[in-house]
């Protein structure tokens, strides 16, 4: 697929130029008492506000959110099921720090389970998951890194389910964002149980350590961490009026600041961005010519919706240009790069890049065709 590219200049769909009389740009970020943290629109994938994003940082407890991802494609494989019962070994009952207190030689619900990880954040609930289905911690760890890797999160690696302090145990800002929204995508239902407040297990009560639950209601996750290295950690999400926004913040000194930090991010995201869904999947923004296939023409788009954060207020303002190759020869698969949409605001600048992608596979043609258009491409 190579050629020139050609440009053309578009106002974007149920936009104007019309500038609107609010400010076209947002205000600094708030002052963070943390060691990074990361606000991030989650359809977008903007990054609102950021310090020391891909920074190596403890993961502490954050760590169990890829441990529920794991079990979470086991269940839907069907390796393990939510029906099982678990067999807790006395390495699982041995575990330190914060822990659902079950007891070595009896058997557990996984589900029981999967709830005190979450929700209580147990390390013996963490080790006796992971042993259930993968036999051991390590062979599960394993699997925790490949999945890391699948999804690329490239400053990260796992040496245990749970979090607990290693120098080889680690990740950053950026990736744990990635993996959050990873989460809440793909397992919209099993995300629900991050916003449960508190729950009982061998007759003892304990509350979702994610404090931003009682303080916001448009907060349904995520996840804590804490270890005296790592400081405390928070993972949070909320949701107002269709616009879902993360937050990352790590290594704060208290409680306190963790939860008081992650909300300062959150307020200031919701008052100074908006989000648009400027396209939906698969509509096509253009038919371009290609050579030697079954049809002349191939449609042009997302193939997701296609959302842009800017700004309050300067969304109107937005203008796009579609760029794509020409001289392009068949066959063509759908979801190949053709070109891109480059979005700019009321003053020239570049808000955001995307590339357009082909809604549909163009196979390659018969000969004739093949013949045929080779001799029209020369003179095109």
């Amino acid at each position: 697929m190579h050629g020139k590219l050609i440009g053309k200049w578009f106002t974007v769909i149920l936009l104007s130029y019309a500038i609107t009389s609010l400010s076209l740009f947002a205000a600094e970020p708030p002052e963070i008492a943390a060691k990074s943290y990361l606000l991030i629109d989650y359809n977008s994938q903007v990054v609102l506000a950021s310090k020391n994003a891909d920074k190596r940082i403890e993961l502490a407890s954050i760590t169990k959110l890829m441990t529920a991802y794991v079990l979470y494609k086991e269940l839907e494989k069907g390796n393990v099921s939510k029906n099982d019962v678990v067999l807790i070994s006395e390495k699982a009952w041995r575990m330190k720090g914060s822990r659902m207190f079950v007891e070595a030689n009896k058997k557990v619900p996984f589900e029981r389970l999967m709830n005190g990880l979450i929700i209580q954040s147990g390390n013996d609930a963490a080790v006796a998951l992971a042993e259930h289905a993968y036999g051991t911690e390590a062979s599960f760890v394993s699997r925790m890194n490949s999945e890391a890797k699948r999804l690329g999160m490239t400053n990260t690696h796992f040496t245990n389910a749970t979090g607990w302090p290693d120098k080889n145990h680690y990740s950053t800002a950026n990736d744990i964002a990635r993996l959050t929204r990873t989460v809440i995508s793909e397992y919209p239902k099993h995300y629900k149980e991050y916003k449960i407040k508190e729950y009982s297990y061998n007759g003892i009560k304990q509350y979702n350590r994610n404090k931003l639950l009682w303080l916001d209601p448009t907060v349904d996750g995520v996840k804590t961490g804490h270890t005296e290295s790592a400081g405390y950690c928070l993972v949070s999400s909320a949701k107002r009026n269709g616009m879902r926004l993360i937050s990352v913040v790590i290594g704060t000194d208290t409680v306190k600041e963790r939860s008081f930090a992650s909300q300062q991010l959150l307020e200031y995201g919701y008052q100074f961005f908006e989000t648009n869904k400027v396209y939906a999947a698969n509509h096509a923004l253009e038919e371009i010519r290609i050579w030697k296939g079954e049809k002349e023409k191939v449609a042009v788009g997302f193939i997701d919706d296609f959302y842009v954060t800017v700004a309050k207020g300067s969304y109107s303002s937005l203008k796009g240009n579609i760029s794509y190759e020409s001289g392009i020869d068949a066959p063509i698969y759908r979801g190949d790069k053709l070109g891109k949409v480059v979005l700019k605001n009321a003053q020239d600048k570049v808000v955001l890049e995307a590339p357009l992608e082909a809604l549909e596979t163009v196979t390659g043609g018969g000969l004739w065709r093949k013949v045929t258009d080779g001799v029209q491409k020369v003179f095109h």
